[in-house]
């Protein structure tokens, strides 16, 4: 069994680490400061343009895409390490090199299943980095870690679809270079297949109908990265007909599509995040005293360290076996795997983000340390992509198959 990585990844992840020393980190403080001085929450600091120009120059541009045609062409397993690295400043690492959800997902949604001229119109500025887009599917009013219970309609009427319904954590929609969603809605609400009743369709934001009610906070974080959060009403919108994803009654088999991507993606981020807290951990143990003595040499401290180190071990080898599994099985033959790290991952990450919060005293609640962010953020992917008791249930029931 090779641990090692192949020549390809070893090259992005020097030249990655590179860029993060030299322009991301340096950057976080200055993103903040210019933030504070925007007209909108939402529009784009200097420096973010800025880093993705040098981004695009240095090849680390559209990492996550494995389709070479479109992407960088990387396996799940090349990948992994270099979203790993970005998760160490997930607010900006994954922005400036256009590796930032909901527009990943997005991405892939329109390469494995839109046609020629929805590639043209949406996928390729996405691609380059010119426009942003929304993925709207969880509903305020039903229980959407069942996605069988949506109740947007998406109705024909000829040559068009009307869309009607309420979406609310909308992540993008708030974005000014937000140009499109991808919403999901039933067009047979009433057929016998409960996972045929759903559709995906393309709803460009400046739509008739299309209203932005307001914004989202997470924990009191606003998420202006990754464009916020919104409550989206959709009142008889109505779009081309040629604006459907794939066929009637194929949304629910996308959603699965888009989500064990996004799934993998967020656990190899939320390493990072745990990559950062310990580091973070070990500067402030080192460097500050309490009681007469250094916490770094409080057995407290020792075990919190520790067992942060070995916990980030173990998800990192079960997040690298899930990658190769899809690349080498597909992700239906990786989804105990893959339901796994989503249940694993961000609880022991929150608990890893705690005990550097504690650490950190007051300073760890704060805007001086990206802690507080990190830990909203890490607490939030225990919900979304399907909450942990949803994974659990299907895992259980898998593992209870093989015994009935």
């Amino acid at each position: 069994m090779d641990f090692a990585f192949d020549a390809r990844t070893e090259e992005l992840r020097g030249k990655l680490l590179a860029f993060m020393d030299e322009y991301v980190y340096p950057a976080e403080a200055v993103a903040h400061e210019q933030r504070a001085l925007l007209a909108s929450p939402w529009e784009t600091p200097v420096v973010v343009e800025e880093l993705k120009t040098e981004a695009r120059r240095q090849g680390l541009w559209n990492l996550f895409l494995p389709d070479s045609e479109y992407g960088a062409g990387l396996t799940n397993l090349q990948y992994a390490p270099l979203a790993e690295i970005m998760g160490r400043s997930p607010q900006l690492a994954p922005t400036v090199t256009n590796c930032a959800a909901p527009d990943t997902g997005n991405m892939e949604v329109l390469t494995q299943f839109g046609d020629e001229q929805q590639r043209k119109q949406w996928l390729e500025p996405l691609l380059a980095g010119e426009i942003r887009s929304a993925f709207a599917m969880t509903e305020p009013d039903v229980a959407s870690s069942d996605a069988t219970n949506i109740t947007t309609h998406i109705e024909r009427d000829g040559d068009e679809y009307v869309v009607t319904g309420r979406k609310w954590y909308i992540s993008g929609a708030l974005h000014p270079d937000c140009k499109i969603f991808i919403v999901m809605g039933k067009t047979d609400p009433e057929g016998s297949d409960i996972r045929r009743q759903q559709s995906m369709i393309l709803v460009p934001r400046d739509t008739p109908g299309v209203t932005i009610k307001r914004a989202m906070q997470v924990f009191g974080y606003e998420d202006h990265y990754h464009g916020g959060h919104a409550e989206v009403i959709f009142d008889h919108a109505r779009v081309p007909a040629s604006n459907l994803i794939g066929e009637e009654g194929g949304g629910f088999a996308i959603a699965q599509a888009r989500l064990g991507p996004g799934r993998i993606h967020h656990c190899m981020r939320l390493i990072g995040m745990a990559e950062r807290a310990i580091e973070l951990m070990c500067r402030r143990a080192v460097s500050r005293t309490a009681f007469g003595k250094a916490l770094a040499q409080q057995g407290v401290v020792h075990n919190w360290i520790a067992d942060a180190r070995v916990t980030v071990e173990q998800l990192r080898l079960l997040v690298l076996k899930t990658a190769w599994l899809m690349d080498t099985v597909g992700n239906r033959g990786a989804h105990t795997e893959i339901q796994s790290i989503k249940i694993a991952t961000p609880r022991a990450v929150v608990d890893i983000l705690d005990r550097a919060i504690q650490l950190h005293g007051a300073g760890g609640v704060s805007q001086d340390f990206p802690l507080a962010e990190l830990y909203a953020g890490a607490r939030t992917l225990m919900i979304a992509d399907g909450p942990d008791e949803v994974h659990q249930r299907s895992l259980a029931r898998r593992e209870l198959k093989r015994y009935v």
